[in-house]
């Protein structure tokens, strides 16, 4: 049977509910926490540095930290533009890649100090597959693409052998999106290799047995095709991670595998809102609260919302406002931020009843809630070790870890 494991992403050290929730599951028994260099700029491992502080070193010892590496975003991205990294992909404006030695070397050094300590557990490469979509962008033959990443892959292995050395990693490991893909799809990582290539590197180190020891993909009711991969992890004594447990991916649809209930403040908060802004000055701002009333429930799932919200909604409030003076904006502000928590909320409401109803087939006899539904059928997986969930704060930690009894 599976084990819960803390997944970061989204974590902050400058949000006390986060770093009191890692507090809180070390404390319930979760001894595997996840991260990455790139999760909030680095500041997810901070987060966990400062969480592990509350403990003895004999608690310490038995939590098990995971670090990946491979994107050059943040201050990284900044960094990398006065002293490039080697061996880049440059995938999109905003998202770099690479998984050189040197570049590995740097991530590691920094994840240790973020961390505050002198060695974690594993170091994952992060989705090493941007290599491929860069080539097949560039038209590269698939077959060329792949023996090049794999050439890649190998020399960052040996690195990491090395590191086995050195002390700062007991294993090594891949995170890949890729693995859990259809093995005829363009984006498939192909991985029954990759058992072999970590036996030459081991073998080039002087190591008599190879430490790659771990993968991680996303598995969940809805994507289950990542579950070949993970039993042949098994099958090959690899440790198997599975994320986005309850961020489900169907067709071009996504759905959060979740169920929330409907906000009993939210027309209390439109209400007022309404009244405030109804006036010539504000009609803009009134305006595009009625309309986001009326499409509340339109919202395919909340992740849908959540872009609209920084790219739409937020810049057109702040050009609503932008002529009010300081007093009123701080009193209209106010009523803003009361109804767009409250509407997030309704808007969770209205994709948790549209999920259960497109998903009525898939879902079968759950009688649960749609996450309890959801992280159970990966309980019950024999080829899954941990779920990766996120639980950034307290509440989410105690549900979670009330399933597992």
């Amino acid at each position: 049977m599976s084990n819960f494991a803390f997944g970061t992403y989204r974590v902050t050290d400058q949000n006390p509910q986060h770093v009191q929730a890692i507090i809180d599951a070390v404390e319930a028994g979760v001894r595997l926490i996840d991260t990455s260099t790139n999760y909030m700029d680095g500041a997810a491992e901070k987060a966990i540095a400062k969480a592990l502080r509350h403990f003895d070193n004999d608690i310490r010892d038995e939590v098990k930290i995971v670090s990946k590496f491979g994107y050059i975003q943040g201050s990284n991205m900044l960094t990398h533009k006065e002293e490039p990294f080697e061996d880049v992909v440059e995938y999109s404006e905003s998202c770099f890649h690479s998984i050189s030695k040197s570049f590995m070397l740097h991530q590691l050094e920094q994840t240790l100090l973020r961390l505050e300590v002198r060695e974690i557990d594993c170091y994952l490469l992060h989705n090493p597959e941007y290599y491929i979509f860069n080539a097949l962008n560039k038209n590269m033959p698939r077959d060329e693409a792949l023996d090049n990443m794999f050439d890649r892959i190998f020399d960052v292995f040996v690195a990491l052998e090395e590191q086995v050395n050195n002390g700062t990693i007991k294993s090594y490991g891949i995170s890949s999106n890729s693995f859990s893909k259809d093995q005829n799809d363009i984006e498939f990582l192909p991985y029954e290799d990759l058992i072999t290539l970590a036996d030459k590197a081991a073998e080039m180190v002087g190591h008599e047995v190879h430490s790659f020891t771990t993968i991680q993909l996303p598995i969940n009711i809805l994507e289950t095709e990542g579950l070949k991969c993970a039993c042949w992890a098994k099958k090959n004594g690899l440790r198997v991670l599975s994320n986005r447990p309850l961020n489900a991916k169907e067709g071009e649809l996504m759905y959060r595998l979740a169920d929330y209930d409907e906000s009993s403040e939210y027309y209390k908060h439109l209400n007022e809102l309404l009244n405030v802004s109804d006036n010539d000055e504000l009609k803009s701002l009134y305006n595009l609260i009625e309309q986001l009333d009326d499409n509340k429930h339109k919202y395919g799932w909340i992740g849908d919302y959540d872009s609209f919200l920084y790219s739409q909604i937020i810049p057109h409030i702040q050009t609503s406002l932008e002529d009010v003076d300081e007093k009123s904006f701080e009193i209209l502000f106010a009523y803003v931020d009361m109804f767009l928590k409250e509407y997030r909320n309704m808007v969770s409401y209205e994709c948790s009843k549209s999920t259960r109803s497109m998903l009525k087939d898939k879902l079968g006899e759950c009688r649960e809630s749609l996450q309890e539904c959801a992280l159970k059928f990966l309980l019950q997986s024999e080829c899954i070790d941990y779920i990766l969930v996120g639980m950034r704060k307290s509440s989410y930690v105690q549900d979670i870890m009330a399933l597992k009894e």
